[in-house]
């Protein structure tokens, strides 16, 4: 009876120990590994190497535990056949008590611990099955052979952008970051959707003035304007050449300089493509130092003014982050975010004027051809 119960308890505690190590090492994420690699320990070493080549590892505990598994059954069942024979306590109860505790204690107890406490249990873990690996390395060896020729060689082991949406929105939810930092997060992800056309002032509504206008003309004109930087353009809007800071304008003013024409303040503007995405616009932005750019259309012609201030507030403020929302979606969505600025700098409301304006000329237009 002795016998039989050391193999059962020898079976049980390796096979215990296999599963947990099992479950903590299969749930120590790539950015824990990062982590621990970062503090330079001994733990952190091994725990790299044993991620990048999870292979290894794997094929040391359940080698381990198929002999655990093995040799138990065989000792437990071949006492059972000494003590009672060909009786039913060795043919039905032994075999089947066994099972029950392979079941329970080597398997669903230290599997839900493994999983549960994983993050306290990397340091044993990890240096247990460092010796392990080493211990068993001709099985292990044999082992990386077979599943060298099985596995398969193009296999994907990065993270998509979707996962790390859903592990910014888990974040949020476990209280790791607070709302705005997961919208950020999430918005950052989708941000190569938008392009520079979703987020410009368009053409209509942009303020600019012609670069012969003297300064204190234009100043007179436009006491209470809100903007940083005017475009400047030669004969009309559609031909804008560059933009002054409002700020060398009331220098200009204060200096008694407001005789000048608005051309000697003038700065080359940067130009870009409507069609150039949000990350290219930034950089390009980041790049120059400039607050500001012209957009054009495909075919050269001004579509807007786009701004530094557009690209963050994009960044910041607009939620593009829904899994389920398309590119269309996002676009409407960043079409909507400049509606409300433009609302809230009065833009707007001189678009919509413009627009009925160029519809009612339409209609006297139409009416005159049915006269």
């Amino acid at each position: 009876m002795t016998l039989l119960i050391l193999f059962l308890f020898i079976s049980i505690i390796f096979s215990f120990l296999c599963s947990i190590w099992e479950a903590v090492l299969l749930s120590i994420s790539d950015t824990q590994v990062e982590i621990w690699a970062e503090k330079g320990t001994a733990t952190g070493r091994r725990l790299k190497q044993l991620k990048t080549k999870v292979d290894r590892p794997l094929a040391a505990i359940l080698t381990l535990n198929t002999i655990a598994h093995t040799v138990g059954a065989i000792g437990v069942g071949a006492q059972a056949s000494k003590i009672w024979g060909d009786s039913i306590q060795a043919t039905l109860i032994t075999p089947t008590v066994m099972t029950l505790a392979i079941l329970i204690l080597s398997e669903i107890i230290p599997k839900t611990i493994g999983a549960s406490y994983w993050q306290r249990l990397i340091p044993f873990t990890v240096n247990s099955i460092h010796w392990l690996v080493i211990i068993l390395s001709p099985l292990v060896w044999l082992s990386e052979i077979i599943t060298k020729s099985l596995k398969k060689k193009d296999a994907d082991t990065g993270i998509s952008r979707a996962e790390f949406t859903a592990m910014a929105k888990i974040g949020e939810e476990k209280g790791v970051f607070k709302e705005g930092e997961s919208r950020i997060i999430q918005n950052l992800l989708r941000f190569n959707t938008i392009v520079t056309r979703n987020v410009m002032t368009p053409r209509t509504v942009v303020k600019a003035a012609k670069e012969t206008m003297t300064i204190r003309d234009f100043y007179d004109e436009n006491k209470n304007l809100r903007f940083s930087r005017i475009p400047v353009y030669k004969e009309n809007k559609d031909h804008i050449n560059g933009f002054f800071l409002k700020d060398e304008l009331l220098t200009k003013l204060i200096n008694d300089e407001g005789d000048e024409p608005l051309s000697d303040i003038r700065r080359d503007i940067l130009i870009v493509n409507d069609t150039l995405p949000i990350p290219d616009l930034f950089n390009r932005l980041m790049e120059t130092r400039e607050h500001i750019a012209l957009v054009v259309d495909e075919f050269g012609g001004m579509a807007g003014i786009v701004t530094m201030e557009d690209v963050i507030e994009t960044l910041l403020g607009m939620e593009i982050m829904d899994e389920l929302d398309n590119i269309e979606d996002m676009q409407r969505l960043a079409r909507a975010n400049w509606e409300k600025r433009a609302r809230d700098l009065g833009l707007l409301d001189q678009f919509e004027q413009e627009k009925e304006s160029a519809s009612d000329g339409e209609s006297d237009e139409v009416s005159e051809e049915a006269k």
